[in-house]
């Protein structure tokens, strides 16, 4: 078996805001298999300033794993424990190699087409009218479930943004959510959560700013909207500290992005651990091509999770590859009349 990796920029239809700045395009890896006359695709999503594995010897060890690629799996999968995304892709990559179909990795109803992922519509920061515009196109698009991102523009237009949905919608009609991406200081989170309670909000998502767990602890023990880890859940390898990370705060949510965590082993051992402890949880994709979602999706559905996903990103780039992926009514559907192209 040999291995190669490839590197690649996405590149955004419109610049998207979130607190942590303006994202234009998306650097990505593709790793490349080839075993006789199978080939395997993975990808390692690698989100800079974001990822933990977003270091200097990130390259370093790609090749290092493309040289060492005919070792045990298991050995492989240890060895790239501080390397998250590049774990996914290996997973990925292995599960693609052994299939009949190079992109279909979990085999169910939704690749089979009989049933759909419901999913959150995202509304990405920007201008009051930029924002409500999104808003608008997403309820029309059929998304049953909005999230918003917050903590870049004015508290006080978000909220009456936020206030606007309500005027029309009710939260059965609607349900909200919003992402803050620890924009809020310790000292005002819990005010600014009380605002948006009024509103009626399904979550909020990392309220705070990783790292703080204690005043996270503190504001979600007294927190009057349910709050939801994601960023949080960052660099955290080892199990017994994702317990006692999960035992001291105590969420009532956690968010899992299978890039960020460890891929789909990374991601079980923290739903194993958070259902445990009554700790609700939902999958969203970290800004992978069409390839990665594809595989997070697939995955996802053999969950059986019953609410909303965030797994809406795949029409964010001019140059993603074509897939069956395909949103419509507010869900993530798997289109067999519609084929794959890619060029690696």
């Amino acid at each position: 078996m040999k291995a190669t990796y490839h590197k690649y920029i996405l590149n955004f239809k419109q610049a998207s805001g979130t607190s942590r700045g303006i994202l234009k395009t998306k650097e990505t890896f593709f790793l490349k298999l080839v075993d006789k006359d199978k080939i395997g695709f993975g990808e390692c999503g690698l989100f800079r300033g974001l990822s933990i594995d977003d270091r200097p010897d990130y390259e370093e060890k790609l090749n290092w794993l493309c040289k060492n690629i005919n070792k045990n799996s298991d050995e492989l999968l240890a060895e790239l424990i501080e390397f998250p995304s590049i774990q996914f892709g290996l997973e990925q990559a292995f599960l693609s190699l052994k299939s009949e179909n190079t992109f279909q990795l979990f085999p169910s109803k939704f690749t089979e087409t009989k049933e759909a992922i419901n999913i959150n519509g995202l509304i990405w920061m920007g201008s009051e009218t930029f924002m409500k515009q999104q808003i608008e196109d997403k309820l029309k698009a059929g998304f049953s479930t909005i999230k918003m991102k917050i903590g870049a523009i004015d508290f006080e237009t978000e909220l009456s943004l936020l206030k606007r949905i309500r005027k029309d919608f009710s939260s059965k009609e609607i349900e909200l959510r919003v992402d803050a991406n620890g924009a809020f200081k310790p000292k005002e989170a819990l005010e600014k959560l009380k605002y948006l309670s009024e509103f009626e909000i399904h979550s909020i998502e990392q309220p705070i700013k990783q790292g703080q767990i204690n005043e996270m602890a503190e504001l979600c023990l007294k927190t009057p909207l349910p709050i939801a880890l994601d960023e949080e859940l960052i660099g955290v390898f080892n199990v017994t500290k994702k317990q006692e990370l999960l035992q001291i705060i105590n969420p009532q949510y956690i968010i899992l992005k299978p890039s960020l965590v460890g891929g789909f082993k990374g991601s079980e051992q923290w739903i194993q651990l958070a259902e445990k402890q009554q700790i609700g949880w939902w999958i969203t994709s970290a800004l992978e091509s069409n390839i990665g979602l594809n595989a997070i999706a697939q995955w996802t559905f053999t969950l059986n999770s019953k609410i909303p996903q965030g797994l809406g990103t795949g029409s964010l780039f001019t140059n993603n590859f074509n897939s069956p992926l395909e949103v419509k009514n507010g869900h993530l559907h798997y289109n067999l009349t519609k084929n794959w192209k890619v060029n690696l």
